[in-house]
């Protein structure tokens, strides 16, 4: 460390001299294993400088010297030195002021200086017996003023071996036998004191550590072994011991982050392998050293923390692991933030905590509409943080300042105009615009608006565009130009979320919204509608119903008259006039037109002016129609069915009347005088107002379709009567009065178009038989007149030609049929020995029922025959299979002729002439051309 104080610019001025010390000595670090007789160690022996006392600046009178302190610095290190050791730390004293001084070396590829002073090893290298000189410089930045002083570095002796420090002995111990006097094994458990030995040691190898010897020894010869991990033991070999002298020795470096601990067990056994000593345990500790950086868990940390919080509010908790002891200094980390951007409002808004790694606000003023986030640079260090010893290493912590409401919206004017076409609904007539400092799209920036003065009737709307978050003022209700011309409305706008307490805004904005309506030409309308008019049905055609007209509502625009016209007339019956309105019949009203719902004719009309643009609009007629008597009665149903004697039932009919009361019922029921076997067969009573039951008069009466004509008159003023022919079923009834032959009912009473329907069917009928008979005629001869479809000069059978012959002489029909059939004097196959048959011929099984021909069969049946024949041996299990012979006119057992397989065509048949093969058809040239071609 160089220690500065101000002081003469000459270094050689007076100036007043500060309390200071300034230390030259052996720098911080020392091996760890000094007094134990370990060797090798990782940091230099200090020797010289160890006694060496502080120097104590000291002050004569008011005088001061800057510069080294010491003008040789002398140091005793190791022979071995590896690049980046620390050797020396020189300090530079300054009495006038703070200097900005820089050290250097002179020989900087061996040693460097650091800025704190401390010289380092810039590479490996093995000192010789001589000692190493060289020069260090401090230069002023400044004032380019340099000092300089010189370095001896003194190699550290090499010990003769009586010199050396003896190995210490681990010696298995014995106890005092009680009864002969001698000594004997304890057989309590005997404490070895551990063995430390520290990690990353650089040799050389292998090194000594202890050396395990039995007081035996001086009389037996003994053989010494250690096992266990570490040993014979994965990870084998790192531990060896000498088998004669018993010296234990480390072989590499260990790593106490991989294995803490050696437990190890010391042998002695004698030439011949008998144990002499009870095995002893050894433990060796891995001494730790600084020799991992902590590790951040994250090279990145998230944190949020809300805008304005007090100082002392928790923000995160940054973690680091250093995979050193934890027990130790060399893993016990420190943590302090290095750095903070920006740096406003204060550079210091953030500390942590050293030990734990929270990190809290120190400072108030966390502002996100000024800044939304920090970036803070996190130190861990080894050492318990230890800057010039400990390791370090570093993490990024992003800390976002969250938002809060702590900024109202506010108008961008105070007055907002819009203007809006009378009758207009759902259309936007302004947009209120605000601005909100506080985070977009978030409770505390979104805005909501509401009227506070000028709509009592509600004819606006305010709502929130998402996006942008302006308010839109929308029309809800039409608007009438002749009644309002203008609206004042005053409007308030605020957040979703209340203000954060400590706010000294007001909550809410408010602006004032301005908004003309605009006259346009709107369409008349027809006062009143609908209208209603009670009107008699059938009134003659030009009759005047009434005057509808319709009122324009523009009364600042300058318009003529309006038209008029027919927009919707169902039945065609009325005409409006274009000018005045006045509407008149086209044609008769009838109630009962299927037009007419519920007495009701409803007709539309259209009124239009000549504005600009022109508007039009539509109005209901509605005509009440009153019923006169104008449609007589009828019965229903128009069929009905009785008994053929008077019991057990009757027939009830039933009077419909297209009018209403009082022109339909109570009707009345009569039948005719003509004819006269109406009432003679007949007879009818009124059973209610519009009820009858129509009975037999006679017992008996035939059954059959009876027209029984009825004379129904209904209740008018004046009366309408109708006759309707009923026509009634007379059959033959069961008890329960059904009847029992309607099918006979029913054929007598066909009308017309059944009948004919019937006689089509029979038609139809008959010639599809008809059609069926001639095809099977046509079937008959085309079988009797089928030819072969083949050419006949390509056939390959005889051609068979017909003469019309009607008969041949004797000699044609006399035929050997003994040539075809199988004499009995051919040995029967039972009688052949197994073994002999041949595939081809028939099995002994019994005979298929296979088809017999006929002695003079059908020429039309030939092919007939030979399709059953195939049918029958496909379906005969015994029938040889493949391309066997197949049997189609079996006529008994044995043959002169033989088996056709028994045929060679190369031993028979030489001298035969075949040239007739040529005869034959192009489908036997082949074969002529192999047997009739003479000698080739």
């Amino acid at each position: 460390m160089i220690e500065r104080a101000g002081g003469a610019s000459n270094g050689e001025g007076a100036a007043e001299c500060k309390e200071q010390t300034l230390v030259l000595g052996r720098a911080p670090w020392s091996s760890p294993f000094a007094g134990k007789g370990v060797k090798g160690a990782s940091f230099p022996a200090w020797k010289g400088a160890e006694e060496q006392a502080p120097i104590k600046a000291t002050c004569e009178g008011t005088l001061c010297k800057t510069g080294f302190p010491e003008d040789v610095y002398n140091a005793v290190i190791s022979r071995g030195i590896h690049e980046g050791q620390p050797l020396l730390n020189v300090q530079f004293r300054s009495c006038e002021r703070s200097r900005k001084v820089h050290f250097e070396s002179s020989v900087p590829a061996d040693f460097r200086v650091g800025k704190d002073g401390i010289v380092y090893a810039a590479r490996n290298f093995q000192l010789s017996a001589e000692p190493v000189r060289f020069l260090l410089y401090a230069k002023d930045k400044e004032t380019q003023e340099q000092w300089e002083a010189a370095v001896k570095l003194i190699p550290e002796p090499q010990n003769t071996e009586k010199e050396q420090k003896k190995m210490e002995d681990i010696v298995f111990p014995r106890q005092q036998n009680k009864h002969s006097g001698q000594l004997q094994r304890q057989k309590r458990d005997w404490v070895i004191p551990p063995i430390n030995l520290p990690e990353n040691s650089r040799g050389p190898f292998p090194q000594e550590l202890v050396r395990i010897r039995s007081d035996r020894d001086k009389n037996l010869s003994l053989r010494y072994s250690v096992t266990g991990p570490g040993a014979d033991q994965p990870p084998a070999s790192i531990f060896i011991i000498s088998p004669i002298s018993g010296q234990l020795s480390v072989t590499k470096p260990l790593d106490r982050e991989q294995i803490a601990s050696f437990h190890l067990r010391a042998h002695a056994v004698d030439i011949n392998g008998n144990q002499v000593e009870n095995p002893i345990d050894i433990v060796v500790n891995v001494i730790d050293m600084n020799d991992n950086r902590p590790e951040f868990l994250h090279q990145v940390w998230n944190g949020t923390v809300p805008e304005g919080s007090k100082p002392g509010t928790y923000v995160m908790t940054v973690t680091a692991i250093d995979a050193d002891d934890p027990n130790v200094l060399n893993g016990m980390l420190r943590y302090r933030i290095l750095s903070q951007a920006p740096s406003t409002p204060s550079p210091n808004m953030f500390t942590i905590n050293n030990e734990t790694g929270d990190i809290i606000t120190v400072a108030a003023g966390l502002d996100r509409e000024k800044v939304q986030q920090y970036t803070l640079i996190i130190q861990a260090t080894d050492m318990e943080g230890n800057p010039t010893y400990g390791l370090s290493n570093t993490a990024t912590a992003v800390i976002t300042v969250t938002d809060v409401n702590d900024n109202p919206p506010e108008f961008t004017a105070m007055i907002f105009y819009g203007e809006v076409p009378e009758n207009r609904v759902d259309v936007t007539v302004a947009n209120l615009t605000v601005t909100d400092k506080d985070q977009p799209h978030t409770p505390a920036w979104n805005a909501m608006y509401r009227m506070t003065s000028g709509d009592p009737s509600g004819r606006f709307a305010i709502l929130t565009d998402p996006n942008s978050n302006d308010g839109l003022v929308t029309v809800v209700k039409p608007i009438d130009f002749e009644t309002h011309k203008m609206f004042v409305l005053t409007v308030a706008a605020e957040n979703q979320v209340p203000l954060a307490k400590g706010i000294q805004h007001p909550p809410q904005s408010t602006a004032t919204v301005s908004i003309s309506v605009i006259d346009v030409n709107e369409s008349p309308y027809f006062v009143p509608d609908p209208k209603i008019e009670r009107k008699e049905e059938g009134l003659p055609v030009g009759t005047i119903l009434t005057t509808f007209t319709a009122q324009d509502p523009d009364r600042y625009m300058q318009q003529t008259a309006i038209r008029y016209s027919k927009l919707s007339d169902p039945a065609n019956w009325l005409r409006i006039d274009p000018n005045t309105g006045q509407i008149t019949t086209t044609g008769i009203l009838d109630r009962e037109s299927p037009h007419v719902k519920n007495n009701m004719y409803n007709a539309t009309f259209l009124a239009s002016d000549n504005g600009i643009p022109p508007m039009s609009g539509t109005g209901t007629l509605q005509i009440f129609l009153l019923d006169i008597n104008d449609n007589a009665p009828r019965v229903d149903p128009q069929e009905a069915k009785t008994c053929e004697t008077v019991q057990p039932n009757a027939t009830n009919i039933t009077a419909i009347d297209d009018d209403i009361d009082p022109n339909a019922g109570p009707f009345a029921f009569e039948l005719p005088i003509n004819p006269p076997s109406v009432r003679k067969n007949w007879t009818i009573i009124r059973i209610s107002g519009d009820r009858a039951q129509l009975a037999l008069r006679i017992k008996f009466l035939e059954a059959g379709i009876y027209d029984v004509p009825i004379i129904i008159t209904d209740s008018g003023n004046p009366p309408k009567s109708s006759t309707s022919v009923l026509k009634v079923k007379v059959c033959q009834c069961d008890i329960n009065g059904d009847c029992v032959d309607t099918d006979r009912i029913v054929g007598a009473g066909l009308g017309t178009g059944a009948i004919i329907a019937i006689l089509l069917c029979i038609i139809i009928l008959l010639i599809l038989v008809l059609m069926f008979v001639v095809w099977m005629k046509r079937r008959d001869k085309e079988r009797q007149a089928k030819q072969l479809l083949i050419d006949p000069e390509d056939d390959v059978r005889d051609n068979i030609l017909k003469y019309d012959e009607e008969g041949g002489g004797e000699e044609d029909q006399d035929y050997d049929l003994s040539q075809l059939q199988q004499p009995d004097t051919i040995e029967p196959d039972a009688i052949k020995p197994v073994g002999i048959r041949r595939l081809d011929e028939r099995p002994i099984h019994a005979e298929p029922q296979y088809p017999v021909r006929s002695a003079a069969p059908h020429p039309g049946d030939i092919g007939d025959f030979i399709n059953e024949g195939l049918k029958a041996a496909d379906n005969d299990p015994t029938a040889p299979p493949y391309d066997s012979l197949l049997v189609f006119d079996y006529e008994g057992s044995g043959s002169t002729a033989g088996s056709l397989s028994s045929l060679n065509s190369s031993s028979s048949g030489g001298e035969q002439d075949y040239d007739y093969l040529n005869d034959w058809g192009p489908r036997f040239k082949k074969l002529a051309d192999m047997y009739g071609g003479g000698d080739d």
